[in-house]
């Protein structure tokens, strides 16, 4: 094992977050809190800050703080089909959303189109919300 000789600070500093995202990864029992040495110190080795850059990499990948959590603990059973069933399922949600952002696109596109055809006093944007509302 690589020896325990990082700060938190460190760890913060490799892992491009600051020391109370740290701190609040440990408090939800993501990272290992490792006991105080010396002068009252704690040290972490280089897997911490591997560990919350994982974290990150994850939250960047859409997966919530919990999943996470539940990836670890399916890590630590070796359970690679769990962890293949959580990621299909990220992965439909966000089919779902790319859906729900491409209508949402087309529909905007037909609202600036709206605007830039010749129309009278008021706004063709308004009108059309104004319309679908009613």
């Amino acid at each position: 094992m690589t020896e325990a000789n990082l700060t938190i600070g460190h760890i913060a500093k490799a892992a491009g977050v600051n020391v109370e995202t740290v701190r609040y990864y440990q408090r939800r029992g993501l990272v290992s809190l490792p006991p105080k040495r010396a002068r009252g110190f704690r040290y972490y080795t280089p897997a911490t800050a591997s560990r919350v850059r994982f974290i990150k990499r994850a939250q960047a990948l859409g997966m919530s703080l919990k999943e996470v959590h539940r990836l670890f603990k399916l890590d630590a059973k070796g359970a690679c089909k769990e962890n293949r069933t959580l990621a299909a399922a990220k992965l439909a949600l966000v089919e779902r959303k790319l859906l729900d952002l491409a209508k949402l696109r087309d529909v905007l596109r037909g609202l600036v189109a709206a605007c830039d055809q010749p129309h009278g006093m008021s706004c063709p944007i308004i009108e059309q919300l104004e319309s679908e509302i009613a």
